[in-house]
């Protein structure tokens, strides 16, 4: 029977080990040699195995404040059971993709986030789901950092499985189709409004006169045009236009305005909505981008161009503004060795994407001709009245002050006659009210708008003029913030975690993967050299 020793190398551990054993479980390893027998031995004598145990002790590296994103993985996101990415608001969905796409497919959490201008847990959970219904998987790295890995043709998957993705991009078409049908009927419903207000008035007129000799003795008189209304709403198709909003865009890049006459009346009356759509995301986008490709530290002067921020002289010292993007990247402050306040971003340290950081010599008077790919201040569009030219709020107004005044008209003739049922004006005179809405609403709600529009564009005035005022005191920046702004390039610490550093990854099994096997060859060498 074969016998087991086991070999205690504490002195030679303790060599490898400088200081003591974390509280933290450590790997354990077993090696195993077994002393095979001599020719000259006999076949019964026993032989003998050795047994090794190495503790693998912590690397020497100098630590720093990291964020570590964890490998757990909530149970509702399994593969194999709802899609989990239907979960999630389309937007983020949709951002979180360019994000990973920029990348090549593979990103961390922070990546997403800077690139996409997400919270750091919405691009977790974002990338999570993607990872359960795309077949990705999840990469570790020597310092416990989880990446995020995805198929090259992980979108023809997703869109295989989730049938949201199939059918959003109908609800998109069936959306626009309603808003413009909107625009159009608006339009419509001005030229609908004159025509049968002012035949009104003819047939009221004409009916006077033919029956003035006839009806003198009667107190009220009473009329039936013997007109019908006849309305089919195919009539309105040929102002139909699916490609409203592109061509809209069209003209608006190209700087031709033009519009056709029942757009212009919507606009007139309603605006052409908001200018900064979209613009917060993109906002959050610069920061997350500006952080990032400046080593995860920044200075709130930095931020300041990026954010509604008072101007210097109300508040020169006050960096309360810096909240928001602490909460929105998990960052926080941190003081040098000057005493200046700088702001740390870890999970924006980590990084899949081998791309520069800051350098110190972008402190400056350079800072006006690069600051690392991103928009040097944050600047709100001012709200338009109204896109249409000249000519179309022109031939609007006046068409809208027609209509008015054959309303006010048709009223008081309305007042002294008696209807009959049927006809023409006994029609009108049911939707009279309706009519006189949409009349007076007609100037009515763009005077208002026009009021509210010089208070909102002062406003994006005002923090415009705050923002570019903090960019220009970077432009050149007196003696106490250059050297604030060099130390938190001192202070930048850029990651990149390529391949060679992945330690365990969900797309092998567990019993497959050899972790460090060369630096643990290396140490057992030393060991049996020892011996």
């Amino acid at each position: 029977m074969a016998s087991i020793s086991i070999s205690s190398f504490g002195s030679t551990s303790r060599s490898l080990c400088s200081k003591s054993l974390p509280a933290k479980p450590l790997v354990v390893l077993l090696r195993v040699s077994a002393r095979r027998p001599t020719l000259s031995s006999s076949s019964s004598s026993p032989s003998s195995l050795r047994v090794r145990i190495a503790l693998r002790c912590p690397s020497p590296r100098v630590r720093s404040s990291t964020v570590r994103a964890s490998v757990k993985v909530p149970a509702g996101i399994r593969p194999g059971g709802s899609v989990e990415t239907d979960k999630l608001p389309s937007d983020v969905r949709n951002r979180a993709m360019e994000a990973v796409d920029y990348y090549g497919g593979r990103v961390t959490m922070g990546d997403v986030a800077s690139k996409a201008g997400l919270k750091l847990n919405e691009a977790e959970r974002a990338l999570q789901a993607l990872a359960a219904d795309t077949g990705g998987f999840l990469e570790v790295s020597d310092e416990g950092d989880v990446l995020y890995a995805f198929p090259k043709d992980y979108r023809s998957k997703l869109a295989a499985k989730s049938f949201r993705m199939k059918v959003e991009p109908l609800l998109d078409k069936a959306k626009a189709a309603a808003a413009y049908l909107i625009r159009v009927s608006f339009g419509t419903a001005l030229i609908a409004s004159i025509i049968l207000v002012y035949t009104t008035i003819i047939v009221l007129i004409s009916s006077s006169r033919s029956d003035s000799e006839d009806n003198r003795g009667r107190r009220g008189r009473s009329y039936d045009s013997g007109f019908t209304v006849l309305f089919r709403p195919t009539d309105l198709f040929w102002y139909w236009d699916m490609n409203y909003y592109r061509r809209q865009q069209i003209r608006t890049d190209s700087g031709n305005r033009g519009m056709n006459f029942v757009e212009s009346v919507f606009s007139f009356v309603f605006g052409d909505g908001d200018p900064n759509q979209g613009l917060e995301e993109e906002r959050w986008k610069l920061i997350g981008q500006y952080i990032s490709s400046n080593g995860g530290v920044v200075a709130a002067e930095e931020i300041a161009p990026y954010l509604d921020v008072p101007s210097i002289e109300e508040t020169q010292d006050d960096e309360s503004f810096m909240l928001p993007v602490l909460l929105q990247f998990q960052g926080y402050p941190e003081v040098d060795d000057q005493g200046n306040i700088l702001y740390r971003f870890p999970s924006l340290q980590r990084t899949a994407s081998s791309q520069r950081i800051g350098r110190k010599e972008y402190v400056g008077k350079k800072w006006t001709e690069w600051v690392n790919g991103v928009e040097k201040y944050f600047e709100e569009k001012k709200w338009l009245f109204s896109k249409t030219g000249a000519s179309e709020r022109a031939m609007v107004i006046g068409l809208g002050a027609l209509n008015l005044f054959g309303v006010i008209v048709l009223g008081s003739m309305l007042k002294e006659i008696s209807l009959t049922p049927g006809g023409l004006v006994s029609f009108v005179s049911q939707l009279f009210p309706l009519l006189q809405i949409y009349a007076a609403s007609f100037f009515t709600i763009p005077l208002f708008r026009w009021f509210l529009l010089l208070k909102t564009n002062s406003d994006i005035e005002k923090r415009n003029r705050a923002r570019k005022q903090r960019a220009e005191i970077l432009d050149l920046p007196d003696p106490s913030l250059r050297k604030k702004l060099l130390s938190a390039r001192d202070m930048a610490q850029k990651t990149v975690i390529s391949s060679d550093r992945i330690v365990y990854s969900t797309e092998k099994d567990f019993v497959d993967q050899d972790y460090e096997s060369k630096d643990w060859d290396k140490r057992f060498r030393e060991l049996d050299r020892s011996d």
